[in-house]
C-alpha cells in the first residue's frame, strides 16, 4: 500500500495539501508580478524556488505524478529566468499559470482521496505547450535543474519527465 492510500497517513497527506495550496498562493503572486513587468525575471527564479518546495514534498509522500509536474514548472521558472525575450516571457507566464491551475485541481483530487489525480485532466493541450516551450530553452543549461548527480536537465530528459506524465 502506498502512503496515499495508507488510512494513517492521510493527515500527512491533507498538511501537504495546505502546504501546497498556501505555496500556490505564492507561485501566482509571482507570476502575476510578472506577467506586470515582463522585464523582472527574477519572480520567475523565485517561480522555481517555491515549485521545487512543492516537489520535494511530493517526492516524500509518493506523489509522483504531482512531483514530476512541479519539476517541470521549475525548470521552466528556472530556465525562463535566463532569458530577455519579452514576447517569449509572457508566453512562458502564460503557461505556468495553466500548470498551476492544473497542479491545484491535482491538489484537490489528492485531497479526496485520489492518487491518481492526473486521470481526470486533459493534458494534451498542455503536453503540446510544454514540447514547444522545452525546445526554446533547449540551449540553457542551469545546474540547479540537474536530475541526477551527472548532469544537467537536457532535452531529453525533460521529454522523459513529459512522458511519465503521459504528455
Amino acid at each position: 500500500m502506498s502512503m496515499l492510500n495508507d488510512p494513517s497517513m492521510k493527515e500527512i497527506i491533507l498538511d501537504f495539501c495546505a502546504e501546497a495550496e498556501a505555496l500556490f498562493d505564492q507561485l501566482e503572486q509571482s507570476l502575476e508580478s510578472t506577467e506586470e513587468n515582463p522585464a523582472n525575471t527574477k519572480e520567475l527564479e523565485k517561480f522555481g524556488q517555491i515549485i521545487d518546495r512543492i516537489m520535494g514534498a511530493a517526492k516524500s509522500i509518493g506523489a509522483t505524478e504531482i512531483a514530476t509536474f512541479c519539476e517541470l514548472g521549475k525548470v521552466i521558472g528556472y530556465k525562463s529566468s535566463q532569458i530577455k525575450d519579452i514576447p517569449l516571457i509572457e508566453v512562458v507566464v502564460a503557461i505556468l499559470f495553466d500548470s498551476l491551475h492544473m497542479l491545484r485541481k491535482m491538489i484537490t483530487a489528492l485531497k479526496e482521496g485520489n492518487d491518481r489525480s492526473m486521470q481526470n485532466l486533459n493534458t494534451k493541450a498542455f503536453g503540446t505547450r510544454l514540447n514547444w516551450l522545452s525546445a526554446k530553452f533547449k540551449d540553457i543549461d542551469r545546474a540547479s535543474c540537474a536530475i541526477d548527480p551527472k548532469g544537467n536537465l537536457n532535452q531529453n530528459s525533460i521529454d522523459d519527465l513529459m512522458q511519465s506524465l503521459g504528455l
